[in-house]
């Protein structure tokens, strides 16, 4: 089959995978609101299109954190890849790569942080972290990446409990030695705080972004604690429902960090449009979790990477169609950002 667009792959996997994989990777927190307002948010902002400005040569490069990337759409970090294709995340790995973007990979990967590296060596690839209550276990992981050559940690720090997923708790969703819906049971540490980033400075060299930021007062926090970049996100929606979305949520944590880091952001990116809405409020790029996952479901590597290719495509023509033909460290967020109705 032709696969046109982020749905046709979510249709597929809603389809093919188990019903526990599919209620895992779908699921929300409680009712799900957040959850689906991540989508809807997008839904309600309208771009204001310039016309006759020659849009006849674009480019969507950018840099994260002094890197280029090829178009700023990221892989979020997602747990569990092997449920949804034998390979896991070294298929995710290898279609990043192939695409030159950049890849987060997770601490719950059913893969080793060694295996992700080599298969595929030139990958831009950063590490989720959680904050362990043994801090010697999440100190030796970050020593392993650091050597593999993983780029930063992305701090995940709105965990300090696993969110209520109905359908997992319905479903007795586990797996092997792990319990709380499928995290390794009284292994986060609900007592992490500010302190714990100086922790993590302290310990590693490698630039610290902060996941899971919702409130210009903690953005404000960040900048104050040394952090090189928050990603706006709730957790896509697994976490605390009732929460903003993420894209709701991006526009006062813009204008309160004016600069001084980098701003990224996830949950609910569909298309490329979606992107350019992201990017026209401010965020650096743009992360995507369950459309990965859908992709491996589909075609493993080949599926990830024909995901990447339609947002980089759609992305490429919504500039186009709104008179935007440069990226110059963002979309030009005076004359493109976008209103909403």
């Amino acid at each position: 089959m032709t696969m046109v667009c982020l749905t046709d792959f979510e249709e597929y996997a809603k389809e093919h995978l188990s019903k526990a994989t599919w209620d895992y990777y779908a699921s929300g927190a409680d009712e799900c609101c957040t959850r689906d307002d991540n989508l809807l948010a997008y839904k309600r902002i309208r771009l204001r299109p310039r016309i006759l400005r020659d849009v006849s040569a674009s480019n969507t490069r950018t840099t994260v954190q002094g890197t280029e990337i090829s178009f700023p759409v990221g892989i979020a970090p997602t747990a569990f890849h092997c449920l949804a294709w034998h390979e896991g995340e070294v298929a995710t790995a290898r279609a990043t790569e192939a695409l030159n973007t950049c890849y987060i990979t997770s601490t719950y990967s059913t893969c080793s942080v060694e295996e992700i590296a080599a298969a595929a060596p030139n990958g831009y690839r950063w590490f989720q972290l959680y904050v362990y209550r043994d801090r010697k276990l999440s100190e030796q992981i970050v020593h392993r990446v650091e050597v593999l050559g993983y780029k930063a940690l992305v701090l995940t720090v709105d965990v300090p409990y696993t969110g209520k997923r109905r359908n997992d708790i319905r479903n007795q969703f586990k797996l092997k030695s792990t319990d709380e819906y499928g995290v390794p049971a009284n292994t986060l540490d609900p007592s992490i705080s500010w302190k714990d980033v100086h922790w993590l400075q302290s310990i590693t060299h490698l630039p610290i972004i902060i996941k899971g930021i919702l409130t210009k007062e903690d953005a404000k926090l960040a900048v104050e604690h040394g952090v090189q970049g928050i990603i706006v996100s709730n957790h896509g929606g697994r976490q605390l429902d009732g929460g903003l979305a993420s894209i709701d949520a991006l526009p006062e944590i813009v204008d309160t960090v004016q600069g001084r880091i980098e701003v990224y952001v996830d949950g609910g990116i569909r298309t490329g449009s979606d992107v350019l809405k992201a990017l026209a409020l401010g965020a650096k790029c743009v992360f995507i979790g369950r459309p990965a996952v859908w992709g491996l479901a589909y075609k493993g590597e080949e599926g990830v990477r024909e995901v990447l290719q339609i947002l980089s495509d759609e992305f490429r023509l919504s500039m186009a169609l709104s008179g935007e033909f440069e990226m110059s460290g963002q979309v030009t967020k005076n004359e493109q950002r976008p209103r909403k109705p």
